[in-house]
């Protein structure tokens, strides 16, 4: 006579029971810390292999331009480049004199922020989850809550580091909250995603608030969330509500949150953020401009709620 193990509905169960034990062991204490790094590890090449399609055929694209469309755009970036060239020659004597202001204020000079180029490997599909994974990870000295930008404004956060990649939540995520000021007149309140990736809420602004449509947001750097000064958003539309305390404001993100595959992983170059997280990484990490912080409040903060923490 054969001996009969247990039924297939126990089976189930005893599986069912091992694997809430095993997360409510990894969520309180860690323990499968390890294991997930080892095995991001070695799903690492499966995700190249993945993006390896894509890969290819902007390589294709890039390949097969043609010789008038490189002109036109080689003629384009030196002309981008003389303007630059003659907007750094201002900033250059701005520096100085914002250099000879600290001086006055005995304040202490920031220095200019780290800046590495990482590339996007994925995108979370689900339209109420903005997150990305990036392929610069702990050997390339990421860690989380670390900011991300692209070339024109603030794209997100790190959630959570392993040693080959990152995962990083953006700013039109419905639950990240990015704390921000206006650059026009220094007043602060927080930028709530909305989950679409072409708009941001502001809804702790009173009614009486002076901000108009246009305003540019930056970061203001409180809570150590984001580095001070980068584009944020700007101000869409602006609908003070009779009868309402705040006004119902929304603004677009400057960075191209869904168009565009390189991010830029920024360290805040301050004592306090060197001695916490001191600069590693490879040669592809280059120097930033810092601007000097010169904003002023213009509204009270215990109206406005702290920033969220990365992955909450």
């Amino acid at each position: 006579m054969f001996t009969r193990g247990p039924s297939l509905g126990m089976r189930l169960f005893l599986l069912v029971i091992t694997s809430i034990l095993l997360m409510y062991l990894d969520r309180q204490q860690g323990h499968l810390q390890n294991v997930r790094q080892g095995l991001s590890v070695a799903v690492y090449p499966i995700r190249l292999v993945v993006d390896l399609p894509s890969r290819a055929m902007l390589w294709a694209g890039e390949s097969l331009s043609t010789r008038r469309s490189l002109i036109e755009e080689n003629q384009r970036l030196h002309q981008d480049q003389l303007q630059s060239a003659v907007q750094l020659q201002r900033l250059e004597a701005l520096e100085a004199e914002n250099g000879r202001l600290r001086a006055l204020l005995e304040s202490r000079p920031r220095l200019p922020d780290r800046i590495l180029v990482a590339e996007m490997l994925s995108v979370d599909l689900d339209p109420f989850r903005h997150n990305l994974v990036i392929d610069k990870g702990a050997n390339d000295g990421l860690y989380v809550g670390q900011a991300l930008l692209d070339a024109d404004g603030v794209v997100g956060q790190i959630t959570r580091v392993e040693p080959l990649s990152s995962e990083a939540i953006m700013i039109s995520d419905p639950g990240h909250a990015t704390p921000v000021e206006i650059n026009r007149n220094g007043l602060r309140t927080i930028a709530l995603g909305t989950g679409d990736s072409s708009s941001l809420r502001l809804p702790f602004l009173p009614n009486n608030a002076d901000v108009v449509a246009g305003d540019l947001l930056v970061t203001s750097g409180l809570g150590n969330a984001f580095p001070s000064g980068y584009p944020v958003a700007r101000v869409l539309a602006v609908d003070r509500r009779p009868g309402e305390p705040f006004a119902e404001v929304i603004a677009e993100p400057t960075a191209a949150l869904n168009r565009k595959r390189e991010v830029l992983l920024v360290w805040e170059q301050t004592d306090e953020a060197q001695s916490v997280h001191p600069a590693t990484g490879d040669g592809a990490a280059v120097d930033g401009t810092g601007d000097a912080d010169t904003s002023t409040d213009g509204t009270r903060d215990d109206a406005q709620p702290a920033a969220t923490e990365p992955g909450q």
